[in-house]
């Protein structure tokens, strides 16, 4: 679609931005002094931007008949709202007047002071020049008006604004009555005397809004007018409402090319049917004329405008819609609209702010900034939120912009439905239901827009209230809250951990073999090295026993947040001063029910980072973003991510044979003293999980457990049961210095043959030898060697539980072939190798080959 700008073609003085409000206020007398602005006294200029409603045209035929002496009424009354188009027809009626070479008598009701001259005195000033027969403050009779006119033939009386005169009038004593008196009873002289002259006319003008009739006295001077003229021809509507918008686009356009409008308008209509947002009830093609006769604007504009905000008693409709109108074309002179809607009207221009806001209040000054206008206002809020591909629309504004500019009416109409806001908002290269997510995001950013429905209050909605109450609530109290949603965090039993929440100091965690679990406030490595390093003014001994849980910096101020909106949701929910709906109410309780389902989950979420003592320093781990819907435990989840790889519940005695028995023996003290003391050592839950590997190693024969005497070991146990007691003097030592007979394990296999069964012994000497004997019905031993496809294990471990039923001796030697990958030599290393050791395998057993 084409800009706007290339189709529509704006009057010189829209371009140019000349808008003060004098080019739309049409002012009789001024055009009658010659005075007015070129647009209302050039008869070329003001024919050329007015259009010719069908009442304006029926107005100048009856005066251009009346005038000419072909008949018509004498007198006519014009009756429309404030700024209904009155003056605008009485200006057209004196150029008209001018170019059919009748004398025109204008009197403006607002301009005249009742005590310098009265309504007849005028009216031979400006006719004769001076002030002879109808002098003096008592009307001069039907005979002396019908002179004075006869002779002054054709002529129009334009009389506009004649109740304000009246009223000032009333003020003025002549005799025992008032001027105003005086002056009704000249107007029913004045229009029996129009009546007798066949090329006189009169033309008066009266307010229909009671805001200007002024008071109970005006009120009467208005009824008695009405009684006096209400016998004559009355013209209300010089514009018809379906007429505005043609009076609208002829003033503020010079030409419109209606075939580009016409594409525009189509192919807009064409998404508007496929996105079914088109007026419910509205048939395509009255929708597409009514576009026609509004273009540029969509209809909904000048709708709104002229009907809600022209429903105003003070609002001005025909010229107050103008000047908006006119302010809102200079503002988008530059820009690629296809045409122009209300969400493009610029309240942060204070000319078109002020044109609404002085029929809504000053407060909407405020409201507008917080919610719309402001570079930190709600809607811009959302118009970031969006993503790039939405920037350049600008949708959370454009909506909360609609929403406002359908937010009020002089009646009780407010509000817009999703359907309107939709058509009003949505762009054709998007899917109308964008405005969906837009308008739930604007109902959690903006202070005044109603919790119920679509339209702007001055009364603070929740979102406004939460804000207020949370700016209450200080920082003692938020970590205060922390603190207790940490503590209900934490398991009640089973506890894997002592735990520690935000130490103030090293010396508040005591140096102890137990394992701890340290809660820091914030993410600082330099307060973990120095708790690691000392315990108060002493160096701490059990350095391996710390484990640390920190939050990312970037995740809390998105915690303090919600925290804070927890505690402002308790607040507004005891707050009994607040005169809350009771959909107001449930809302809050729904908030309060939501953050406490949510407390855990945004816990977790913030305390992520573990850190551990290690060789190099710290090693950092990350937790990751917490499941939804699981119950959240902190020391619960810290401990299943460590558990098996940080911190062991099993100990393979192959790992402690490898790693610590480098000599000929080694003290269990000094071993398990190295668990707890040096950082990056291997972590376990207990000292029983040591104990229970010792045992294992010393049954298994992979080792002996004995005592130095005289600084030599002597083993007590090898190859049998024993209970270390971990104690000073208490050694293991390497199998190979035990005092005990090692007898080496034979290995058996048989295989299958069609006629013997070949089974393998050992000799005295150590050799084998064969033997045959004859074959039997079933076999002695099988040898089996297979491919195992993936997933399948648990099928050959019920394979191997059948086999060790029926054999005492069922030996399973693995084959693994991984290929197609990398792994490193320390993760070969560290994660393989030590995970088989912890499965009980000797490394010596292991053969592997490496692929480079």
């Amino acid at each position: 679609m084409k800009p706007f700008i290339t189709i529509a073609t704006p009057h010189k003085d829209i371009l140019e931005g000349r808008l003060t409000m004098d080019i739309f206020a049409a002012d009789l007398w001024q055009v009658f002094k010659g005075k007015a602005p070129e647009e209302y006294q050039d008869p070329a200029v003001f024919f050329r931007k007015t259009f010719l409603t069908a009442g304006l045209k029926n107005l100048l035929n009856i005066a251009e008949k009346r005038l000419k002496g072909e008949g018509g009424d004498p007198v006519i009354q014009l009756q429309t709202p404030f700024g209904g188009g009155k003056t605008h027809a009485l200006i057209a009626l004196y150029h008209k007047a001018k170019e059919w070479n009748s004398k025109v008598i204008v009197i403006d009701g607002t301009v005249f002071d009742p005590k310098e001259k009265t309504l007849w005195e005028e009216i031979e000033l400006q006719l004769t020049g001076k002030i002879e027969s109808l002098k003096g403050k008592v009307s001069p009779g039907r005979e002396k008006i019908q002179a004075l006119f006869s002779k002054n033939q054709p002529l129009l009386i334009l009389i506009d604004e004649l109740l304000e005169y009246m009223t000032k009038a009333s003020g003025i004593k002549v005799g025992n009555s008032n001027l105003a008196s005086q002056s009704l009873a000249f107007i029913q002289e004045l229009t029996i005397a129009v009546k007798t002259l066949d090329k006189s006319l009169l033309i008066l003008t009266l307010p229909s809004s009671l805001l200007e009739h002024y008071d109970e006295s005006a009120e009467r001077l208005f009824q008695q007018i009405q009684h006096i003229t209400g016998r004559m021809e009355k013209v209300y509507t010089p514009v018809e409402d379906e007429e505005v918008s043609s009076v609208i686009v002829k003033r503020l356009f010079s030409n419109i090319d209606e075939k580009e409008a016409r594409n525009n308008i189509e192919e807009f209509l064409d998404y508007a049917e496929k996105e079914k947002i088109l007026p419910e009830g509205i048939d395509k093609s009255y929708y597409r004329e009514k576009f026609l006769k509004s273009f540029p604007f969509q209809p909904e504009m000048i709708d709104v405008l002229y009907k809600r905000w022209g429903s105003f008693p003070n609002f001005q409709r025909t010229r107050g819609v103008l000047r908006i109108l006119a302010l809102v074309v200079h503002s988008l002179k530059d820009s690629k609209n296809p045409f122009i809607r209300l969400g493009d009207i610029d309240l942060k221009n204070e000319e078109i702010r002020r044109e609404l806001i002085k029929h809504i209040g000053n407060e909407f000054d405020s409201i507008l900034a917080a919610d719309i206008t402001s570079p930190d206002s709600g809607s811009k809020k959302v118009d970031r939120s969006l993503g790039s591909a939405y920037s350049p629309f600008s949708f959370g504004t454009k909506c909360a912009t609609t929403i406002f500019m359908y937010s009020f009416s002089g009646g009780p109409e407010r509000g817009i439905s999703l359907q309107e806001l939709k058509l009003s908002c949505a762009e054709v290269s998007h899917p109308s239901s964008i405005i969906v997510e837009v308008i739930q995001k604007l109902k959690e950013n903006l202070f005044y827009l109603s919790d119920t429905d679509l339209f702007f209050t001055n009364q603070p909605n929740l979102n406004r209230i939460l804000l207020v109450k949370a700016e209450s609530i200080d920082n003692r109290e938020i970590e205060s809250e922390e603190k207790e949603i940490i503590k209900d965090s934490l398991s009640k039993t089973q506890k894997k951990f002592e735990v520690f929440i935000w130490p103030d100091k090293s010396k508040d965690i005591p140096d102890t073999r137990e394992l701890k679990l340290v809660i820091l406030k914030d993410y600082s490595e330099e307060k973990c090295k120095e708790i690691i390093e000392n315990c108060g003014d002493r160096p701490r001994v059990y350095r391996n026993t710390l484990i640390f849980l920190c939050p990312p910096d970037e995740e809390r101020i998105s915690f303090n947040k919600f925290i804070r909106d927890k505690l402002a949701w308790q607040l507004i929910e005891k707050d009994k001063s607040l005169s809350l709906t009771e959909e107001q109410k449930r809302e809050v309780k729904n908030k309060i029910k939501k953050s406490e389902e949510d407390v855990r989950s945004r816990i977790r979420t913030l305390y992520r980072f573990i850190l551990l003592p290690s060789k190099e320093g710290l090693k950092k781990i990350d937790l990751g973003m917490p499941t939804y819907g699981k119950e959240h435990l902190l020391d619960e989840e810290v401990y299943n991510r460590l558990k098996g790889e940080e911190i062991l519940e099993k100990l393979s005695a192959l790992t402690i044979k490898d790693k610590y028995l480098k000599n000929d023996y080694v003290s269990t003290r000094n071993i398990l003293e190295s668990f707890y003391a040096t950082p990056g050592e291997i972590r376990i839950i207990n000292q029983d999980v040591f104990k229970n590997a010792v045992k294992e190693g010393v049954r298994q024969g992979l080792f002996g457990l004995g005592r130095l005497e005289k600084d030599k070991p002597v083993y007590n146990y090898f190859n049998e049961d024993c209970s270390p007691e971990i104690v000073e003097g208490e050694v293991i030592i390497k199998a190979e210095l035990c005092k005990k007979e090692v007898s080496d394990k034979a290995e058996i296999i048989a295989e299958p043959t069609s006629s013997l069964s070949v089974v393998g012994e050992k000799t005295e000497g150590g050799e084998k030898e064969s033997k045959v004997s004859p074959l039997k019905e079933g076999y002695s031993g099988i040898y089996l060697k297979f491919l195992v496809p993936f997933g399948k294990l648990s099928d050959v471990g019920r394979i191997i539980n059948y086999l060790k039923s029926k054999f005492s001796k069922v030996e399973i030697v693995m084959e693994i072939i991984a290929e197609n990958g990398e792994i490193k030599k320390d993760e070969y290393e560290d994660k393989l190798i030590e995970a088989l050791k912890q499965a009980g395998i000797n490394e010596k057993d292991i053969e592997t080959k490496f692929k480079q």
